[in-house]
């Protein structure tokens, strides 16, 4: 019997259902119809978002609680160039994603005939904000692209992909079916044994030695733990990291490098072992840490080691099997960790202790959300003050489980990512945490969210009828403030008109109320909280 073949859009969703994809996020076009044809009865959910940026933001969320791949489908020309700041997101915080866009025939690529979404040179928008960026001249190169785009994710420094399909390529026809063409991919290793035997040396010899723990160790709780107990190590973390210790461990000095009793507890220490973090101003909030120790340092990307911070010992390989190395040779039992334990409750004190008139205010409402937050939810946060207290302020009980923009610094992050987040962690009730500026970056994904979403997600909008951090910047700076206080619309009849639940608490004990009867609401809860009504 005579069969059509598969087109090489439909074949490429079939090869993505075989690497395991289950969601793809994006937005129909005419010049993906393709890849569209493709999707019935491929068992891939298409989720439709009201614009690319969503699209990216949303496989960023969904990345970030799953650990797999956020996928997107975009159009050529502006969808890319709408999806790019969510890809820089992620190329920031080193989350994967691949995105999937066609381009124009192969036959006037870079010709400048005015085609339809033409661009220049697609691949070269992308380039520096993925791991790498290529287009497909044919169906043929398309599996090979797809199993390189897995390699980055499962064996390099994780971050997007972009692969460009020309229009042709996609509707031509298969030379042969690929679809099944899974690649099994290497995987990391840990660091070699001469580097582990040296960094044992070091940790062996510390008398203060700390620990800094990143994004590239969400999968080393456990060995963290192990390790700061044998070594009597309090263990930092980046907000990437926040959740890898439980709260209550007594030597968790949680993401508090970003404020004064963190720099002076880690300048304390002889000798620090940097676990897949970047290390980066972004995480600290000043442009240099003050070690005065030895740095070692764990990490899948070897242009880490010789950086803004230059290592004594570099370890590269997988923070998981690295540090199983390290554990394999340290003694044993553990030390005296009386006096570390000591600094540490010192620090949790001082933190609570620093924060100013503001910080407390946040640390009121973060109270409020920590008593009613299930204990599986995650919390998807926005450039918003009030995040920014948060990212040191409030305890994660899992990693994986507070998701912020922290490198790139988007605005309008919080709501997709937390929308795409819930594809990735379905029975996972979720929290989005937004001020009114960023809000209005990405509100028309509510759109998405109520269309889509049948389990709790809240969104705690903080107004405070300003775009307060830049306002304060410039009032600190003696800038006379311009462009910082804008007229808002009205954020509940707004929310209404989405088919959201809404509510507005004219104090914190109803706010309290509204997030309780929220999490239990399956569905989209909008949440305002006025910045009067939080004192």
């Amino acid at each position: 019997m005579h069969t059509t073949p598969l087109t090489g859009g439909q074949a490429l969703v079939r090869l993505l259902a075989n690497y395991g994809v289950d969601t793809v996020f994006g937005i129909p076009g005419v010049h993906t119809l393709e890849l569209y044809r493709g999707l019935p009865g491929s068992g891939i959910r298409h989720v439709l978002t009201r614009h690319e940026q969503g699209a990216s933001f949303m496989a960023d969320g969904y990345a970030r609680v799953s650990g797999k791949p956020g996928v997107c489908f975009i159009i050529t020309g502006p969808g890319v160039t709408n999806a790019a700041t969510g890809i820089g997101q992620a190329y920031a915080d080193s989350i994967p994603m691949l995105v999937i866009s066609s381009v124009n025939h192969t036959a006037s690529l870079g010709k400048g005939w005015g085609c339809l979404h033409e661009t220049q040179d697609q691949r070269a928008m992308t380039a520096p904000i993925t791991a790498f960026s290529a287009v497909a001249l044919s169906t043929d190169d398309l599996p090979q692209l797809i199993a390189r785009a897995y390699a980055v994710f499962d064996s390099e420094r994780p971050r997007p992909v972009h692969i460009s399909v020309p229009l042709d390529v996609l509707s031509a026809p298969v030379s042969r079916d690929w679809s099944q063409d899974v690649v099994v991919r290497p995987g990391r290793g840990a660091a070699c044994a001469s580097a582990l035997d040296q960094a044992v040396s070091k940790l062996n010899d510390a008398k203060r030695p700390m620990i800094i723990a990143g994004g590239g160790a969400l999968e080393a709780g456990a060995q963290l733990q192990q390790l700061s107990t044998r070594l009597a190590a309090p263990l930092f973390t980046s907000v990437a990291g926040k959740g890898l210790l439980p709260p209550q461990a007594a030597l968790n000095a949680g993401s508090s490098l970003c404020v004064e009793p963190g720099w002076q507890l880690i300048a304390e220490a002889d000798v620090v072992l940097a676990v897949g973090t970047e290390m980066a101003d972004t995480d600290f909030w000043r442009e240099r840490l003050p070690l005065n120790a030895e740095l070692l340092r764990v990490d899948i990307d070897p242009r880490k080691f010789n950086d803004f911070y230059p290592c004594a010992v570099a370890l590269h390989g997988d923070a998981r099997q690295t540090l199983d190395g390290l554990l394999e040779r340290l003694p044993a039992g553990p030390r005296d960790a009386s006096a570390a334990i000591a600094a540490v409750a010192t620090l949790r004190e001082a933190v609570q202790a620093g924060h100013g008139p503001l910080q407390s205010i946040h640390q009121a409402i973060l109270q409020r959300i920590g008593a009613e937050l299930p204990d599986n939810a995650f919390i998807s946060t926005d450039m918003t003050q009030l995040a920014y207290t948060g990212n040191y302020a409030f305890d994660s009980l899992a990693p994986r489980s507070w998701l912020h923009p922290t490198g790139y610094g988007t605005l309008g992050y919080g709501l997709p990512a937390g929308i795409g987040a819930k594809f990735g962690a379905p029975q996972r009730p979720g929290l989005v945490l937004v001020g009114d500026g960023g809000f209005l970056y990405t509100a028309q994904e509510l759109a998405t969210a109520v269309e889509e979403l049948d389990s709790p997600l809240v969104v705690l909008l903080w107004n405070n009828d300003a775009l307060g951090q830049i306002r304060d910047d410039m009032q600190s700076l003696d800038i006379e403030p311009i462009g910082v206080l804008p007229r808002n619309p009205d954020f509940a009849a707004l929310g209404r008109a989405f088919g959201c639940t809404v509510s507005q608490p004219q104090s914190l004990a109803e706010l309290q109320t509204d997030l309780r009867h929220g999490f239990k609401r399956n569905g989209v809860t909008l949440i305002e909280l006025k910045h009067a009504c939080a004192h």
